[in-house]
């Protein structure tokens, strides 16, 4: 176990490392940020020099050795538009990104189980027809439209609900739906193929038999065989969702991590950028190699082999 544990936390190391590699020459090969920096007419050695206290000046190759370097000592940077640590930058605007990605996976989850079973128990009648047309158009819709149409009904139409900032929890409600709504499609469908699975097995069958309703076959024996891909399922979209975030967030007016990002890829903040990225890249592994480690768990059956 420990053994196994330690080569997938290996495994994911060297993903985040690929992942910052890209973005670190894809930022710099977007332009010179000094460009943005200096003021209007300034002269060539005015910009020159701004570049060399930068750093901007050094070769690509030395400015990602600091890089790694500075990483190690789990130093992010500063800023080059805000002259503040990018840690600090990304540890303000981290708690609205949760909180959001929180709220759409309750939705996801709390919607998207229930109504996956309901496809699988009822599968061939008019509820899960309908539920099945519900959940392929919330996969088939973009966040950003999703979002578009939740402002325009529910915050200009009907006035129910802000459509923008993050002053109270009615303001999360908009863009937790939008959000999770894609999310909720996954979780729908993976329980529906999950569930219906483990209904055509010979203990479920057995119970069945034995005199037992659909609903107590369900909770009994179906539910926690069924609960392994569907685990995969919340690993996967939490990293999904803090990734989502940037639209929705854009969207909404949402001052969380994705809004931030947007606004230092158009000021080509390079290391603010660069701490975003790491930020997502470590929860998608995380939560992954979480997932993995949950499944002997949840199922004794499963033991993870050398």
């Amino acid at each position: 176990m420990w053994r196994y544990a330690a080569g997938r936390t290996l495994q994911a190391l060297v993903a985040i490392l690929g992942v910052l590699t890209i973005v670190f020459v894809v930022m710099r090969a977007a332009g010179d940020p000094t460009l943005l920096l200096v003021p209007q007419g300034a002269s060539a050695e005015a910009i020159d020099a701004l570049r060399h206290n930068l750093g901007f000046d050094r070769p690509w190759i030395v400015q990602y050795a600091e890089y790694l370097r500075d990483l190690a000592r789990l130093d992010l940077g500063v800023s080059v538009v805000q002259h503040i640590p990018a840690s600090d930058i990304v540890a303000s605007r981290l708690p609205y990104t949760l909180e959001l990605a929180s709220g759409a996976l309750l939705i996801a989850a709390g919607f998207g189980i229930p109504v996956g079973v309901l496809m699988a128990t009822g599968r061939g009648g008019w509820v899960a027809g309908l539920l099945g047309t519900l959940v392929l158009a919330g996969q088939s819709m973009p966040s950003f439209l999703s979002g578009i149409l939740l402002i325009a009904v529910f915050g200009v139409v009907l006035g129910w609900l802000p459509t923008s900032g993050a002053d109270d929890l009615q303001a999360l409600v908009l863009p937790s739906l939008a959000l999770g709504a894609l999310s909720m499609a996954s979780f729908a469908r993976m329980t529906r193929i999950a569930v219906l699975d483990e209904l055509g097995r010979d203990h479920v069958r057995a119970a069945r038999a034995r005199g037992l309703s659909m609903t107590q076959t369900v909770l009994r024996h179906v539910l926690r065989n069924a609960a392994i891909p569907v685990v995969t399922v919340a690993a996967l979209e939490i990293g999904n969702l803090l990734a989502g975030s940037v639209i929705v967030e854009t969207v909404f007016a949402w001052p969380g991590i994705g809004q931030l990002a947007i606004q230092s890829i158009e000021a080509r903040d390079f290391l603010v950028v660069q701490a975003v990225v790491l930020l997502v890249s470590a929860v998608h592994v995380a939560t992954s190699l979480a997932a993995d480690l949950a499944y002997a768990l949840i199922d004794r059956r499963i033991r993870l082999a050398r």
